[in-house]
C-alpha cells in the first residue's frame, strides 16, 4: 500500500529528473543556422591566440602570469571566443614553430600540452569558449606537408622557395589528402588529444565545456590548380575527420576551418560541398584583403574603398552559403595592416580601424536579423607582446608572442594592448551583440 510519503518521493524523483533533462547544456548547441549556449543564442566577439599553449607552458616557452593577464584583459573587453593552436608538427619546414606540439608518434611534447591543459583551465574560469584546430595547411606550425615529409621518406616542399614557385607548395600540401600514411599519423594524434584528460582541471577534453569546437585544420584548401586539385580526397578527409572526432567526443561541435571561396579555388560550389559533411556544425571563412591584393598596404588612401567593398561583398557571399547549408557561419580570422604597412605598435591603426568598423557592422546586422554570420575572430591577440628584434622576425626560441606566426613580420596583424582606438571598437562591438 503506497503512503503519502511513498508518493512524495515519487513525485520528488520525478520532479528532480524533469529539471535534470531541461537543465540547458554547458556546451555550445547548433539550432539550424543559430548558435546556442545556455538555453539562449550565442553571439560573440572573439580573437585568435593560437600561442595560448606556448604561453601557458610550465617550461622556458611560458609566461603563465602573463597569460593570465591577456585573459583577463580580453574578457574586460568582452572578447569570449578564443581560437587556439592544439597541434604543431615538428617539421624539417622553414619558419615552422619550434619545439612543435608533437613529432609522428607519441610521446608528444607534454609541457606544450600542459599548457593547453592550462589555458583551458584558465578560459573555463572566466567563462570563455575556445576553438582549437589540429592541423594546418601552411607551413608554420608543421601541417599537412610535414605529415607526408615524415610517411613519404622525408620529401617537401618549403613555401616561397624559388625552385618550386606558387602554387607548387599548396599543390603539394593538399597530397596529404591522397596520403593514407600522412592521415593515419594525423588522425592518431587526433584521437590522442580529443581524448586527453586536462592534467590541471582532471576533466577529459571531451567533458570540458571551455571548448566550443574542435575544428579540423587551420584553412585547409582542395589545392593550389584547380586542375591538379584533389576535390574528391579533400571532401572525403573532411568527412571522415569530423566523423572521427564526433565519434571521439559527441559534446562538442566541429567545423573545417576552411577559408571559404579563396580557399576552395574561388569555387563556392567547393565551398558547398565541403559545408555539407553531415558532421560539419557550422561553416567558416576567412578574409585577408592584403595578403588577396585587393588593397595597397602602401597606399591605403587610394586602395581602401575598393578594397572594403570586395570585403562586403566577401561576407555578403559567405551568408548567402550559408543559407543554402541551413548551418551557421562563423568570420574567424580577419585582419588588416597598420598605416604604411608598419609593425611596430607606435604605428596609426586609421584604416585598421575603419575595416574592423565595417566587419563587426556586418555581423551586428546579421545578429539583428536572426541571420547566420553568428560569430568573428580578429587576427590577432598581440597583447603585451612585442617584436623583439629590428627586422620583426621571430627567431628559434623567441617566447614574445605577438599574435603573428613566425612566417610573418612579427606585429604586422596584431592589435596591442596600447592600440587604445582599435580595442575601443572591439569593445563597443562585444557589447552590441550582447543586447542583441
Amino acid at each position: 500500500m503506497l503512503t503519502r510519503r511513498d508518493v512524495m518521493a515519487g513525485t520528488a524523483v520525478l520532479m528532480t529528473a524533469a529539471a535534470q533533462a531541461a537543465a540547458p547544456s554547458p556546451f555550445v548547441r547548433v539550432d539550424g543556422w543559430q548558435l546556442r549556449l545556455g538555453g539562449r543564442g550565442y553571439r560573440f566577439a572573439g580573437s585568435n591566440l593560437w600561442y595560448g599553449a606556448y604561453l601557458g607552458s610550465p617550461g622556458a616557452l611560458g609566461h603563465r602570469d602573463r597569460l593570465k593577464r591577456e585573459l583577463d584583459s580580453l574578457k574586460r573587453l568582452g572578447v569570449g571566443n578564443l581560437r587556439l593552436l592544439a597541434s604543431g608538427e615538428d617539421s624539417p619546414l622553414n619558419n615552422s614553430l619550434k619545439p612543435a606540439i608533437h613529432g609522428p608518434k607519441p610521446p608528444y611534447n607534454e609541457a606544450l600540452l600542459q599548457g593547453l591543459d592550462f589555458t583551458l583551465a584558465e578560459m573555463g574560469r572566466r567563462g570563455m569558449k575556445a576553438v582549437l584546430f589540429l592541423n594546418n595547411f601552411w607551413e608554420w606550425s608543421g601541417g599537412m606537408v610535414t605529415y607526408q615529409a615524415w610517411s613519404n621518406g622525408g620529401h617537401f616542399i618549403n613555401l616561397g622557395d624559388p625552385a618550386h614557385p606558387w602554387p607548387e607548395f599548396a599543390d603539394f600540401s593538399a597530397q596529404f589528402y591522397e596520403s593514407p600514411k600522412a592521415i593515419a599519423l594525423y588522425e592518431e594524434y587526433v584521437s590522442a588529444i580529443v581524448g586527453r584528460t586536462n592534467t590541471v582541471t582532471g576533466k577529459l577534453y571531451r567533458d570540458d565545456p571551455a571548448i566550443m569546437a574542435w575544428q579540423l585544420a587551420n584553412e585547409p584548401r582542395p589545392g593550389g590548380t584547380a586542375s591538379k586539385a584533389p576535390f574528391a580526397a579533400f571532401y572525403a578527409w573532411i568527412a571522415r575527420s569530423a566523423d572521427l572526432i564526433k565519434k571521439l567526443d559527441p559534446n562538442h561541435l566541429v567545423s573545417s576551418g576552411n577559408e571559404g571561396v579563396m580557399g576552395c579555388l574561388e569555387s563556392t560550389d567547393c565551398v558547398l560541398k565541403a559545408g555539407a559533411a553531415k558532421n560539419i556544425d557550422y561553416i567558416t571563412f576567412h578574409m585577408w584583403p592584403q595578403n588577396w591584393s585587393w588593397i595597397d598596404a602602401a597606399n591605403l588612401d587610394a586602395s581602401y574603398a575598393s578594397g572594403e567593398a570586395k570585403c562586403r561583398a566577401y561576407i555578403e557571399t559567405h551568408i548567402k552559403l550559408a543559407q543554402t547549408l541551413g548551418k551557421p557561419l562563423v568570420l574567424e580570422e580577419f585582419g588588416f595592416p597598420r598605416e604604411g604597412n608598419g609593425n611596430g605598435p607606435e604605428i596609426a591603426t586609421t584604416h585598421r580601424d575603419r575595416f574592423y568598423a565595417m566587419v563587426y557592422q556586418m555581423v551586428e546586422a546579421s545578429a539583428r536579423a536572426k541571420g547566420p554570420l553568428v560569430g568573428s575572430n580578429f587576427w590577432a591577440w598581440g597583447g603585451q607582446g612585442r617584436a623583439l628584434h629590428p627586422d620583426y622576425v621571430m627567431q628559434p626560441g623567441d617566447t614574445s608572442y605577438v599574435g603573428d606566426p613566425p612566417q610573418e613580420p612579427q606585429g604586422r596583424n596584431s592589435v596591442f594592448d596600447s592600440d587604445a582606438s582599435t580595442i575601443a571598437i572591439i569593445r563597443k562591438h562585444a557589447a552590441v551583440l550582447k543586447r542583441v
